[in-house]
């Protein structure tokens, strides 16, 4: 019996396969991949697809799926870390597009409850292309990456609401009042469900399914909970991706949340990938050529006005102009989920089929250059800047910013510390430890308010420029420590450094070795690679477990660091300098911790000289751990107890004997 949707799945997947890694190598989103895939396959291109309705039926899996991921990885304690950008950013970003696109639309003759349902389109950035840029250049934890993903965070919440309030949009002559209170008490209805559910009902139906240590029973159980609220939701007149973030959010306070994440991502990513695929075959490549003018124009006018927006709403969290416009330049597409929303609109009657053309020729044309703008936008930040770059540039946007500078005693001999991430509060801390003078630099204004009340010395400004770094004393420090994650402003700061001081000892951190070079050329006296020094740590840790002396570990580490690691570049070639070489003997021997489990009598309560461990093992002991003592002089009349710990060095085979024997006995 002929299936022909299965047909059809084969071939959307087949042809996926090609298109994408094609775009693998061209170095483009896997995303562009499925809406390449969907316009080659659809009736508007190849009319390779005859099943397009039970294709939409797996796109709207796929949107239930996305969604109820979204939920479940949505964490209130994580969102209160980053809850300014969030809310400040992301209702400034987004109510600001809304106003303004809907200005636009009025203007074009457009009723007011299509511009603003259009304002709702164009306010939504894509959350998957780029957070997925950011994270290839290693940039989320970047100033410009942070305030990014709390926007997009924003984003995804608000859409929520955006896909309750379209349908009143177009109520038409019901009584928006009383459209209004049902919605209110259906809403009312689901937040007293989803917090029954959460708190009661799913922890206690997950931890017996838990029990059961059924992987399969726990995945259906998972599955029947996204679908069920769905289907609830969907009852009761909501959307069927309002319910599935419900779901996820049932879900997300649980202990099991990361479990039932990992299981229900690979479906999510066949799913979502028909999503993007059927949006792909939506658009009408004739009437995006017809049009073309028009549309480049639409497009061109949402990267200027979204990237605007954005970068006002970075301005307004205090960040000085040219990250602001990093984050301008990464924010100006419309992404995927305004194609979820405009579902919303074409079922109320407020996307034409026209002006649905034109949404999805920009919506497409705009992610589709997002790769290539996000890969320049540094340079296009310098050029934009460079008129406006004076001195007053490096200062806070706001006056209760500036007052986050405060007064820096004369400080002579001290560290320079620039960014207070992870690495730069632990330097900040051995320095305090060491009394040794130091001052912190960083972007982030809350951080510095919150700091400075701590007794911090920490002041507000961006360290590329030469005012900020007077302003600290930097021709006075000994030593500067950059410890940003954003590689293009590391090398501007080297340079501004180096232009005040040359007798500075400047330390770099970076995240690759690709950009020791050139940091060494710019000016640094010393660049240390995550990437290599994480190598080096692990390799320490299990030198120490072959028992190599710390000694000779020492010069192993002080060797390859002493060439640039140049020793861990060679390995990869095979070619190990001859002064590199190591004599390591390794005893065949093993260091271990045992627990006795083990009642019988034969060495339980028993001296060491009467069990005669020694010779039937033939493993020696060192110490024993007894509660919360630790019985380090062991000689023949020390006894052995049920629950001991015992610490035995030995070969590993008779270890892993004498192991056995304390478990199964």
């Amino acid at each position: 019996m002929e299936i022909p949707l299965l047909s059809d799945i084969v071939i959307i997947l087949g042809l996926a396969v090609v298109v994408i890694l094609l775009f693998q190598r061209l170095k483009l989103p896997t995303i562009l991949g499925f809406l390449a895939t969907g316009v080659i396959a659809g009736p508007h291109g190849l009319s390779l697809i005859q099943a397009t309705h039970d294709i939409e039926i797996l796109a709207e899996i796929g949107v239930i799926l996305l969604l109820f991921i979204i939920g479940m990885e949505f964490s209130l304690k994580q969102l209160a870390l980053i809850k300014r950008t969030v809310l400040l950013g992301g209702t400034a970003q987004v109510l600001l597009t809304i106003g303004l696109v809907s200005l636009v639309m009025i203007g074009l003759n457009y009723t007011w409850a299509e511009a603003t349902f259009m304002g709702f389109l164009i306010a939504l950035s894509s959350t998957a292309i780029v957070l997925k840029l950011l994270q290839d250049r290693s940039e989320i934890n970047s100033p410009q990456g942070r305030v990014v993903l709390g926007i997009l965070i924003f984003q995804d919440i608000i859409v929520v609401p955006m896909m309750l309030f379209t349908p009143l949009m177009a109520g038409g002559s019901e009584d928006i009042s009383t459209a209004l209170l049902i919605m209110a008490l259906k809403g009312i209805f689901v937040i007293v469900f989803v917090l029954i559910s959460a708190r009661y009902l799913v922890p206690r139906l997950l931890y017996l399914v838990a029990k059961t240590k059924s992987k399969e029973l726990f995945i259906l159980s998972v599955v029947v909970i996204c679908f069920a609220v769905a289907w609830l939701t969907s009852s009761l007149g909501l959307s069927l991706a309002l319910g599935a973030f419900m779901a996820g959010l049932i879900i997300s306070e649980s202990e099991y949340s990361h479990q039932a994440t990992s299981n229900i991502l690979p479906f999510r990513e066949i799913f979502s990938s028909f999503f993007f695929v059927s949006i792909g075959m939506l658009l009408d490549f004739e009437f995006l050529l017809q049009h073309l003018p028009i549309i480049l124009l639409f497009s061109t006018l949402t990267f200027i006005l979204k990237g605007l927006v954005a970068t006002l709403a970075a301005r307004i969290l205090q960040y000085p102009l040219r990250i602001s416009l990093l984050v301008g330049f990464s924010l100006f597409q419309v992404g995927e989920f305004a194609f979820i929303l405009s579902k919303s609109g074409i079922s109320s009657g407020l996307l034409s089929d026209e002006t649905y053309q034109y949404f999805l020729s920009v919506s497409l044309l705009t992610m589709s250059v997002t790769p290539f703008v996000i890969g320049s936008y540094r340079k296009l930040a310098d050029i934009v800047t460079k008129p406006f770059t004076t001195s007053k540039d490096a200062l806070p946007f706001s006056h209760e910013a500036s007052e986050a500078h405060g007064d820096i005693p004369d400080l002579d001999d001290h560290i320079v510390i620039i960014g207070y991430g992870i690495n730069g509060r632990n330097v900040a801390k051995a320095a305090k430890h060491a009394s040794i003078p130091y001052v912190i630099i960083e972007l982030n204004a809350v951080t510095v308010k919150q700091e400075r009340k701590l007794g911090e010395p920490i002041v507000y400004g961006d360290a590329v420029h030469s005012m900020i770094l007077d302003h600290i004393h930097v021709n006075k420090a000994r030593v500067v420590v950059i410890a940003i994650s954003d590689p293009d402003a590391t090398k501007r700061i080297i340079a501004s450094v180096r232009s005040i001081s040359d007798k500075v000892h400047v330390i770099v951190r970076t995240r690759f070795v690709q950009e020791i070079q050139e940091n060494y050329l710019l000016g640094a006296d010393e660049v240390i690679p995550e990437e290599f020094e994480t190598s080096i740590e692990i390799f320490t840790r299990v030198l120490n477990k072959y028992l190599m002396p710390k000694d000779e570990i020492e010069m192993f580490t002080q060797l390859i660091r002493s060439d640039n690691y140049d020793m861990l570049r060679s390995l990869t070639s095979g070619r190990i300098p001859d002064h590199s070489k190591l004599s390591l003997e390794l005893p065949d021997i093993e260091v271990a911790s045992l627990r006795v489990y083990t009642s019988d009598s034969a060495i339980i309560d028993k001296t060491l000289l009467e069990a005669d461990i020694r010779n039937k093992f033939r493993i020696t002991i060192v110490a024993i751990k007894r509660e919360k003592e630790t019985l380090l002089s062991i000689n023949a009349q020390t006894s052995i107890q049920k629950g001991d710990i015992i610490y035995v060095v030995g070969k590993p085979s008779d270890v892993m004997r004498f192991n056995n024997y304390l478990k199964d006995n």
